[in-house]
């Protein structure tokens, strides 16, 4: 089949995508198309990355240092790993007062390159149904047995354990927190306890709770209060933390083993020093923001709610799942809310299950009721 054909048959089932330029501008709007929209795509969950505010001080902070410095031309394990690194490794251990942390490029070179440095012929790993596509990719370059569980099941989970885990040096149960396409949340606490009842290695990505959960935003895992039984918390800083990299927090001989064994950190070039900057500015504020993470969740309660009432399966979450069911319904409604001034894209198989088309909704605590209210008009009732 041609590159062409393939092309027309994802056009002709709806599958299609493209690439867009998106405008941010103040807040949480944005221009798309020479149109003025409310961003409800957008990650930027505290409404950081468009604080003018922060940036400002930022910017004054580092000319005063004279650090703008935007390449580091090599590897960490070369010349690439400045002393902002360690500074900033040094900040997240002690935030989650842990023995280490190891900081990757992007949370997808850390779920790319985290459990095929450590998993190998002789262990099993078990992950959720629904985990993101960069721990499924990762997992894919292990030569460890692979099983997957159903979504939150985790009276499978124990039973595929019960059944199996004698026959393995090492197993690893594989989980986000938040689940970056229905906003659901796992039972970390049921999770802890299964992993310490069959000698288990949990391994949690925390890449859409990270700055929003939590008295100082560490996510589901300060929330259920279980973040010193969790061996591997993986966390990004291209959310709510409006910077460029994520983090690993683990002990400090599998960081030691990481160094020398990931291959995403070992073979590729260091962030630069102005980013690394930034994130430990944003890092060390970041517990201060629980006003942002308040109005974000009276938000997400009002606009969960509301969805409940048009019929909707949701959950309390700044992740809000509209279910459409077929692509070219959760294309046209996508099309139509663009005309009444509301930025939202369908998200469509492969990303989530076939029949499950839908509009993903992302909140950020700079949106205003009003606006929501507004747009709750054009989604149709599900009842």
């Amino acid at each position: 089949m041609t590159y062409e054909e393939q092309l027309a048959g994802l056009e002709a089932t709806g599958l299609l995508r493209e690439l867009r330029a998106v405008q941010q501008l103040d807040g949480a709007y944005c221009r798309y198309k020479n149109r003025h929209l409310l961003n409800l795509t957008s990650n930027d969950y505290l409404g950081l990355a468009n604080n003018e505010w922060l940036r400002q001080f930022f910017y004054h902070q580092q000319e005063e240092s004279g650090m703008f410095h935007f390449g580091a031309s090599s590897s960490r394990l070369l010349t690439g790993n400045t002393a902002l690194y360690d500074e900033v490794e040094d900040l997240l251990k002690n935030y989650y007062k842990t023995e280490a942390a190891l900081f990757f490029n992007s949370g997808y070179h850390a779920n790319m390159g985290i459990l095929p440095a450590l998993a190998d012929k002789q262990d099993l790993i078990l992950s959720d149904k629904l985990c993101h596509a960069s721990l499924i990719d990762g997992i894919r370059l292990c030569n460890a047995d692979h099983v997957r569980y159903r979504h939150l099941d985790y009276v499978q989970l124990e039973a595929i354990l019960a059944k199996r885990r004698h026959l393995y040096q090492r197993v690893f149960i594989v989980t986000e927190s938040v689940f970056s396409m229905d906003g659901d949340v796992a039972d970390l606490k049921q999770l802890v306890a299964i992993k310490e009842q069959y000698d288990c290695t949990l391994y949690v990505d925390e890449a859409h709770a990270v700055g929003v959960l939590g008295d100082k935003g560490l996510g589901v895992c300060e929330v259920q209060q279980v973040s010193p039984r969790i061996d591997i918390i993986v966390g990004t800083l291209g959310k709510a933390y409006a910077s460029l990299g994520a983090f690993a927090v683990v002990s400090s001989a599998m960081k030691r083993l990481l160094v020398n064994k990931s291959r995403t950190l070992i073979y590729t070039t260091a962030l630069p020093p102005v980013n690394m900057a930034w994130t430990k500015f944003i890092i060390e504020r970041m517990a201060g923001f629980s006003d942002e993470r308040q109005r974000l969740s009276s938000l997400s309660e009002f606009m969960c709610e509301a969805l409940l009432n048009k019929g909707y399966p949701v959950q309390q979450s700044h992740i809000i799942p509209v279910l459409l069911g077929a692509n070219r319904v959760a294309v046209q409604l996508a099309e139509h809310l663009q005309k009444e001034g509301y930025l939202v894209f369908p998200i469509r198989p492969p990303t989530v299950p076939l029949n499950t088309a839908r509009l993903r909704i992302s909140l950020t605590s700079t949106m205003e009721k009003g606006d929501l209210e507004h747009f709750l008009q054009y989604i149709p009732n599900n009842q």
